[in-house]
């Protein structure tokens, strides 16, 4: 079983005491452990750029992503596509935004970057675990048309605030990352690393490619100085000292803040069972090492092979990632399903609206794990049909299909035992696919009673 880095321990020991005699936070002091400055390398470039790591339009929409995901529950479908299609105005950061303790640096989209969308990043597929063969930006666009009119549908138990953070989170930022940058960008002929990303730029193409990966993976250029704990109150706005790394007194959404997936591995990696967040973190740092290293040449093959081992080891952990979640969720949902069984009419209200938070983010990441690179075929059919199209309800009925109009069709297809046990059995499908070691919510102990309860149900997904 993974444990901590001892290394990045005591990294961040020194570095906190070191901080603390100066008296001056973090002051930007340089670290071989943070994610930049790196040199310019491109031959020939004669302008006055100094530092080639350049990530802030997926920043820009890490901050679309978390103020759409605020504005999801307020019911108006224009703000929350400006935030997904873009717009030209200079659209207000509603989230993250400053609180008490912790300023954050900007409030204006365009003080980070400038033009960007989330629907043109969007995974262009269809999208089989929703009904209707949709694309990615059709699912979207449709659960905010939805969410203007009920952004918490009790009728189907839809949260849509849920739905759309977790599977944006999944078929932009996962997708981008691991089916575009880091996969075709980084054959030997595209991008290459002996010519500027673009005109004009100062960066190479593998510099630019890979560095536009780590932005989307969504962690702070110093979270490596950090513990997990540390990087999870920096997402949480709870550390201002630890988010500050150059000690100005407020936290740079370009640099020092920590989202998405990066947030969840630090969620998970705290509880001391897996270090996922140092383990990507590290590979993104190590292998822009290694192309700045190349010192504007194209890349060896000898070089790009170290480079696609990084690429592997990113790859697999963020997915495993996004597996642990759809873990956790599935035992929040389970235990709701239990709660459900024998609440009070007092509490129902509150116990229905945790359930539906719940499945959301299970359906939401269930989606995002199938949206990577590789198709995970069987494994996807079988996560499909256990989670769903909608959560079971009291009268045992969820969503089965949408009709032609957009209006949801409701039958019963197996009963309230059944969806615990296939809660369970989502448990068990990611231990056995992808092999999660953190193990949120693990309810497994469960299932061998429930299923001696239930016995054979035809109607029930079996797998």
């Amino acid at each position: 079983m993974k444990k901590t880095n001892l290394k990045t321990k005591l990294l961040a020991s020194v570095a906190c005491i070191s901080f603390g005699l100066t008296g001056f936070a973090n002051a930007g002091a340089h670290s071989e452990d943070v994610y930049g400055p790196f040199p310019v390398t491109l031959k020939g470039y004669s302008g006055d750029c100094t530092n080639t790591v350049s990530y802030s339009g997926q920043i820009a929409r890490h901050v679309q992503h978390d103020s759409l995901k605020h504005l999801s529950t307020k019911g108006d479908y224009s703000e929350m596509n400006s935030y997904y299609s873009g717009s030209d105005k200079n659209k207000q950061i509603w989230a993250p935004a400053s609180k008490d303790g912790f300023p954050i640096k900007q409030t204006l989209l365009n003080d980070i970057s400038s033009g960007k969308n989330l629907s043109g990043k969007t995974y262009k597929g269809t999208i089989t675990s929703w009904p209707n063969n949709m694309t990615g930006p059709e699912v979207i666009d449709f659960w905010m048309s939805k969410a203007e009119s009920n952004p918490k549908d009790v009728s189907v138990g839809l949260n849509y605030q849920q739905l759309l953070s977790k599977f944006i989170m999944g078929a932009v930022f996962y997708n981008q990352a691991i089916d575009n940058y880091l996969d075709e960008k980084m054959e030997a002929d595209t991008k290459p690393n002996d010519k500027p990303y673009k005109d004009g730029a100062c960066y190479t193409g593998k510099e630019h490619s890979w560095d536009e990966a780590f932005g989307y993976w969504g962690a702070a250029a110093h979270s490596l100085l950090l513990s997990a704990e540390q990087n999870y109150n920096v997402a949480k706005k709870k550390d201002l000292a630890s988010a500050d790394h150059n000690g100005d007194g407020v936290v740079d959404l370009k640099s020092e803040y920590v989202f998405a997936h990066a947030y969840y591995a630090s969620s998970f990696d705290k509880g001391g069972k897996t270090t996922y967040l140092e383990d990507i973190t590290r590979a993104f740092l190590d292998g822009r090492k290694l192309i700045t290293s190349a010192n504007g040449e194209k890349l060896s093959d000898a070089q790009r092979s170290e480079l696609m081992g990084y690429v592997s080891i990113i790859s697999e952990n963020w997915e495993k990632v996004i597996a642990e979640s759809v873990f956790k969720y599935a035992g929040s949902t389970y235990k709701s399903l239990v709660a459900l069984e024998d609440v009070s009419n007092a509490d129902l209200a509150k116990e229905f609206d945790k359930y539906m938070k719940y499945w959301g983010e299970l359906k939401g990441f269930s989606m995002a794990l199938q949206v990577g690179k590789d198709n995970i075929g069987e494994t996807g059919t079988k996560l499909n049909r256990m989670v769903g199209f909608g959560p079971m309800l009291l009268d045992e009925t969820q969503i089965v299909g949408i009709d032609v109009n957009g209006n949801y069709v409701m039958d019963k297809v197996y009963s309230m035992n059944d969806a615990k046990l296939h809660m369970l059995k989502i448990q068990k499908l990611m231990i056995d696919q992808f092999g999660v070691e953190a193990r949120g919510n693990d309810m497994l102990s469960d299932m061998a009673d429930l299923a001696s309860k239930i016995g054979t149900s035809e109607s029930a997904e079996n797998d």
